[in-house]
């Protein structure tokens, strides 16, 4: 089984959304959307990998396939819940309607139905993809309520006296919307309502989210088609502080958000409970291409998820931050897995790790990655934070693929994806900065 620290990556081919977050058993379990035929989007399998601290993971292998008519076409994202000792999957199975005929990997105009889909398993290992899935949700066709094709990624989990589950889906192509459904046994589920914001919030919601930290309600949606700047990436994930009143799902959504991530690169959002009780949250990072290593896409390090008043903070998890224990005096010192860089940044300072750029710039965190990153049309190369209001502590994680900036404990966070980056650090020679690195893996370390 392929072992991996900090950044879990693609152990091949092609990954995106995390699926299925969640801690049994005494493992971390995350199993992700994957094609494993190409480096390159395609019929969705689930990928399994496990940790025992959310830094070290370890693939498993397939979890799902597609084996049944409604999702002969693709097991799409969901999410996992425990009962009675098991654990059990939801995701959206999909079933084309018209196969494109020069690549059976894609459909033709969206001509596809969504359906919603339950599996279990007695260890969290073993999954039967031949007599083990049921539909909980058939595919929607209410046009009042939501869309027969884009309707998907269920969100499942317990609260107070049922089980609830919320489901992204869209108003004929105009506007995203969330959609809440109620059970009592897992097995039969009722619709109960739905949420929206407006065509200017994106054109269909994906992956949404929705729960409470310390009794603040939050949610996170990936909103499809939410930028008009020009970019490529128009789909980007956002949060809002949220209240719902749990027996009739009405929720009250603001007219502002924040984005989740300001490098514009992370999406698709999962969070759950780690062992002591703490939101936490893994994401899928974009990236363009396919690496040297012939493999494309990774995932975000876990952050701990907070709302503070109106403000939701995205902090690095304690786990990830005891990791990096090593200090060193030059990055080339550091482990394969690369380093943390913590220091603070004063307005027109800069900082330059490799060929990537940080600076303080009207009271922002401005990152400029052009040097380190594919040229395309649409290329987004400059990220930049909100203004900051005071101070401006950064951690910063570097590995080879992936840049993740953390500002004052997660008030705000950038991360962006790289490609050719320079193991070395350069800035002002008065400049104070820490350096750590992780501390060499023991013998014997096998999860399982």
């Amino acid at each position: 089984m392929k072992r991996q620290r900090l950044h879990l990556k693609a152990p091949d081919n092609w990954v995106n959304d995390p699926n299925g977050f969640i801690y049994y058993k005494g493992y971390y379990h995350l199993f992700y959307q994957y094609f494993p035929y190409e480096p390159r989007w395609g019929t969705m399998h689930w990928g399994h990998a496990v940790s025992k601290d959310l830094v070290t993971w370890e693939h498993r292998g397939i979890a799902l396939q597609p084996s049944v008519r409604e999702d002969q076409n693709g097991c799409f994202s969901g999410s996992a819940l425990e009962e009675d000792g098991r654990l059990y999957l939801v995701y959206t199975g999909v079933r084309y309607e018209v196969v494109n005929p020069k690549d059976p990997h894609t459909c033709l105009n969206d001509q596809f139905e969504s359906a919603q889909l339950m599996i279990s398993s007695g260890d969290g290992f073993t999954f039967d993809n031949e007599k083990g899935k049921r539909v909980i949700i058939p595919p929607v066709i209410d046009r009042s309520i939501g869309d027969r094709t884009h309707t998907r990624d269920p969100k499942i989990w317990r609260g107070k006296d049922a089980w609830y589950l919320v489901l992204g889906s869209t108003v004929e192509e105009q506007y995203g919307e969330v959609l809440f459904y109620r059970s009592e046994d897992l097995e039969n589920w009722t619709y109960i309502n739905k949420a929206w914001k407006g065509p200017e919030y994106g054109w269909m919601w994906e992956c949404p989210d929705v729960f409470e930290t310390e009794g603040e309600g939050v949610l996170l949606v990936s909103a499809m088609g939410l930028l008009k700047n020009g970019e490529k990436e128009k789909n980007q994930t956002i949060c809002f502080p949220v209240e719902m009143d749990e027996d009739s799902c009405q929720m009250e959504i603001p007219d502002t958000y924040q984005f989740v991530d300001y490098g514009m690169d992370l999406y698709a959002p999962q969070t759950t409970l780690d062992a002591e009780g703490r939101r936490v949250m893994e994401a899928w990072i974009r990236m363009p291409c396919p690496t040297e290593q012939g493999w494309i896409g990774m995932y975000s390090s876990p952050r701990i998820v907070e709302r503070k008043g109106r403000h939701i903070y995205f902090r690095m998890h304690p786990n990830l931050r005891a990791a990096y224990s090593r200090k060193i005096t030059q990055v080339g010192q550091a482990m394969p897995e690369g380093y943390m860089a913590v220091f603070d940044l004063e307005e027109g300072e800069q900082v330059d790790l490799g060929g990537f750029q940080i600076r303080r710039q009207d009271g922002k965190v401005r990152t400029d990655r052009t040097a380190v990153y594919p040229a395309f049309e649409g290329a987004h190369l400059i990220s930049e934070t909100p203004e900051l209001k005071g101070e401006c502590h950064l951690e910063v994680l570097v590995d080879e693929n992936l840049v993740e900036i953390y500002v004052n404990d997660g008030e705000y966070v950038i991360s962006n994806a790289v490609y050719g980056l320079k193991p070395v650090l350069s800035a002002g020679k008065e400049k104070k900065i820490q350096l750590y690195t992780m501390s060499e893996e023991k013998e014997n370390t096998a999860l399982l």
